[in-house]
């Protein structure tokens, strides 16, 4: 049986130095260096092709690292597989994946809270999990497959939720869902930042992340353009923009100087 993972009480949870990483040969981070405090949630920001979601997958242990190094509560996993990570305390949620689509509500939740806490606990935190998303309740018996996307991610949630773990990475859960379903989400990941749980929330909805997050990091071309307080994220995020923009009205300018 798998123990429960306690958070850890101080320092930083996740640290990244000079991280590289590739899709084969396409290049996709470039020495990105950022922490995240133990307890604390950083928002991790920028446009789309900025490479937060590739962030994401390299911590988790999706995406090798090319250079650099990864260190998580204070052990290197730069080179672990991602089984190895998880089992140390990071759990990743992405969209509306992570749930078995021909089980139930409950044989999912049953499954996740067997493994990582024991048959003992099972009934208590079935419960707690259907008091912290009552939608899960009442559709239990339901299979996850028919679940709206945005209830699939609510499940998701749920699993970590009433199993905590050290480090949670979020990606994109906002994506495609109703303002009142994003509510629930982030109602969810404030629960789980309670809990003890750090968390590295990957976002395009900058003005609701930075909300919520204790830090951001903004992401340009896979390298950090800003670390910081999350008040001067936002317009980090807004003058790479500008930047682009003028860029883009640049080279039109080029182009049609040159068909006239």
């Amino acid at each position: 049986m798998n123990t429960i993972v306690q958070p850890v009480d101080d320092g930083d949870a996740l640290i990244l130095e000079h991280v590289s990483a590739a899709y084969g040969p396409y290049r996709a981070l470039f020495d990105v260096s950022f922490s995240v405090p133990a307890g604390g949630i950083v928002a991790l920001v920028g446009s789309n092709g900025a490479g937060k979601s590739t962030v994401a997958r390299t911590v988790t242990g999706l995406v090798s690292v090319t250079a650099g190094q990864i260190s998580f509560c204070g052990q290197d996993i730069t080179t672990l597989p991602a089984y190895k990570i998880a089992r140390l305390g990071m759990a990743h949620v992405v969209e509306g994946r992570g749930v078995f689509s021909s089980l139930t509500v409950e044989e999912n939740l049953t499954l996740a809270f067997r493994q990582r806490a024991g048959r003992r606990l099972l009934s208590g935190n079935l419960e707690r999990a259907y008091a912290a998303f009552p939608i899960l309740g009442e559709r239990r018996r339901q299979l996850a497959g028919t679940l709206s996307g945005g209830q699939q991610r609510l499940l998701s949630l749920a699993k970590v939720l009433v199993v905590p773990p050290k480090v949670l990475v979020a990606d994109e859960l906002s994506l495609g869902l109703a303002p009142v379903v994003i509510d629930s989400v982030y109602d969810g990941l404030r629960e789980i930042n309670l809990n003890g749980t750090a968390l590295v929330v990957v976002e395009q909805q900058v003005s609701r992340v930075l909300e919520l997050a204790s830090k951001a990091v903004v992401l340009d071309r896979g390298s950090v353009a800003y670390d910081g307080d999350p008040a001067g994220a936002g317009r980090a995020v807004e003058s790479l923009m500008a930047r682009r923009e003028a860029a883009a009205a640049t080279a039109v300018g080029q182009v049609g100087g040159l068909t006239t």
